[in-house]
């Protein structure tokens, strides 16, 4: 059996002790604040990128540069037959595109998979993938399997502030004036490889119920079959809030009983779009070995 190694990146939501723990390699993201870079969990911790936001210094997410991936990949293959490389979403970043660039030098020993996942869904790919490398599947054979159940996921998100989607010019600053005086909350989703508006309501409280009413959608129709073959996992995440959070997940997990949580914060690369107070609820299928 050819021994394969997991790469993915901190998007996922897997720290380096976690990666360390289910023995996979976890690229940090880096991130510039006052031109100064940092890494994801390593020189930034979440409480330090959430202090420094709020102060509104200058942030700007970036992508691992192709000599840090091409160093870690290289250094695997002197120990492994193979890669399976899962960044975030191409939709999201230009990390995945990157990826698959220079993969092409690799003479299909590093696979990269475009699954179009962000956060705890795409650390949902990545423990897809360990189970598949386990069941015996090479590289090529994880890549495909992924990709073909790419859009068997969803998130939904809903926001404390406005600030931040007007600061990255997803909406007017006129809107988001009107918005913060009519307390409107917006609920946004990520259906494949977007992040697009769903609803937009008045207070957060609210926007929770479309939350949930939507994630019950999608168990009930997209996902009944999966549900009922107990495939389908159940998610959360949360941008700095953890007490609201844990509050929000108890709410959730009275509509979906049978199944349970996990909750991750959110990946910094998504916050700093959105803010600190963010909350999400996602599900992903699992894949069957």
């Amino acid at each position: 059996m050819r021994k394969i190694a997991i790469v993915t990146d901190s998007n996922s939501g897997i720290t380096q002790d976690e990666g360390r723990s289910l023995g996979v390699f976890v690229l940090p993201m880096p991130f510039y604040i006052n031109e100064v870079m940092y890494l994801e969990g390593i020189t930034l911790s979440q409480d330090e990128f959430y202090e420094r936001l709020q102060k509104d210094e200058t942030i700007s997410t970036s992508q691992p540069s192709p000599g840090e991936v091409c160093g870690m990949w290289d250094n695997l293959l002197k120990e492994y037959d193979e890669i399976v490389h899962i960044p975030m979403s191409s939709g999201l970043s230009a990390s995945c595109e990157t990826a698959m660039g220079l993969a092409r030098d690799y003479d299909g020993k590093v696979q990269v998979v475009d699954n179009q996942r962000i956060s705890v869904t795409q650390r949902q790919s990545v423990l897809d993938a360990i189970a598949l490398a386990e069941a015996g599947k090479n590289a090529s054979e994880i890549r495909e399997i992924l990709e073909a159940e790419k859009l068997e996921s969803s998130i939904y998100i809903t926001l404390e502030t406005l600030k931040y989607l007007k600061k990255g010019g997803r909406i007017t600053p006129a809107a988001a004036a009107i918005g913060t005086v009519l307390n409107l909350k917006p609920v946004l989703q990520i259906q494949g490889d977007k992040l697009d508006a769903y609803s937009k309501v008045r207070g957060k409280k609210q926007a929770k119920r479309v939350m949930l009413k939507a994630m019950k959608e999608d168990m009930d129709t997209r996902f009944a079959e999966y549900v009922k073959k107990g495939e389908m996992c159940l998610q959360m995440a949360y941008t700095g809030n953890k007490e609201e959070a844990e509050e929000f997940k108890k709410e959730v997990q009275e509509m979906f009983p049978e199944l349970e949580i996990h909750m991750d914060p959110l990946s910094l690369s998504v916050a700093c779009h959105i803010g600190h107070g963010a909350l999400a609820v996602a599900c992903s299928k699992k894949v069957t070995v």
